[in-house]
């Protein structure tokens, strides 16, 4: 069987490569290169597409519903289960422009890291934001899943992917999911392989991160040395307890605030942990292009043959930032 073709492109490439990754297991059609099949020896059976409720069960395998957060909402927001599934796309907000993307890519479903209805709405009329974006998904047969912090938690999920993209070992979580193995849950702490200043390891953070206005902001002693580093993908400034308890040098997360951030200085142990401040999507769009993978990888082992792609939409908010100097 072929497993699902998965396209990782990411926003702001503009490379003209093409970043698709494409796995294939080898089968020979007979056509050339290896020999055909033997006697009595059956051609492998074609792959097929799965519906919905099938690629929910995939789904629920790699980011159970049941490491969200009791505040969170996740899983189905539109969709009939028994739907086949022949394209999804992974994004990081189901923004308008995004979903676009996806109805003109045809995908049948659309997987975003952020919930289009987090709190409670009395009218989904085409007359406000929320309202087009469900007629859109609906009326152009396009199903829209959430997995928020049930992908943050998970193996393998944001934060996981942010600190393996930053090169931390033995890395745990700051705070272990309630309903989860020990392995699971918000946040991530871990070493590097050997300390290096504040300025170098800033200078890493915003080179593994894809393009945004906002670009990095840090706070402390640009010389000083780190090794232990704590991360959270998406907002984090609720897990600075976590974070002190961890003794870990600097924390990376996003939309750290001034009342939070300053709080933080002033209680800081010989100035640690130093802060480093990213965007919000860009830090947990480096998950997308692993989800994507992951996914294609369970889909393939139960014989269906499902396309995946990466939106390339940037939905970061922020446009352009001015500094002095």
């Amino acid at each position: 069987m072929e497993p699902a073709d998965t396209d990782v492109t990411g926003p702001n490439n503009g490379d003209g490569v093409d970043h698709g990754v494409k796995h294939d297991d080898g089968h020979d059609d007979g056509t050339g290169g290896g020999s055909a099949p033997s006697a009595g020896q059956g051609a492998a059976e074609p792959a097929e597409a799965p519906t919905l409720g099938e690629l929910l069960l995939a789904v629920e395998e790699l980011w159970p519903e049941s490491l969200a957060e009791n505040w969170d909402e996740v899983g189905l927001v539109a969709g009939h289960p028994s739907a086949p599934v022949t394209k999804v796309m992974f994004a990081v907000d189901p923004t308008l422009e995004v979903i676009e993307e996806a109805v003109e890519w045809g995908a049948e479903l659309l997987i975003t890291h952020h919930p289009l209805l987090l709190k409670g709405v009395t009218s989904v009329a085409a007359t406000t934001p929320k309202g087009r974006a469900v007629h859109r998904l609906i009326e152009s047969g396009t199903a829209l899943l959430t997995v928020h912090t049930n992908g943050d938690s998970a193996v393998g999920g944001v934060s996981d992917v942010l600190a393996d993209a930053l090169g931390l070992q033995d890395a745990v979580p700051l705070t272990v999911a309630a309903n989860g193995l020990p392995e699971e849950g918000i946040g991530r702490v871990g070493d590097l392989a050997e300390a290096m200043t504040l300025g170098d390891f800033a200078a890493r953070v915003f080179g593994i991160l894809p393009s945004v206005a906002g670009g990095v902001r840090v706070s402390g002693d640009k010389d000083g040395l780190v090794r232990r580093i704590a991360v959270c993908g998406g907002a984090g400034d609720s897990l600075f307890s976590e974070v002190r308890a961890s003794n870990a040098d600097v924390y990376v997360t996003a939309d750290l605030r001034h009342h939070p951030a300053s709080e933080a200085r002033e209680a800081a142990l010989n100035g640690r942990p130093y802060l480093v401040d990213v965007s919000h999507f860009a830090s947990e769009w480096l998950w997308l292009p692993a989800a994507a993978a992951a996914l294609g990888n369970v889909l393939a082992d139960q014989g269906h043959d499902v396309e995946i792609q990466v939106s390339t939409t940037n939905s970061d908010p922020w446009d352009f930032i001015l500094t002095p100097g």
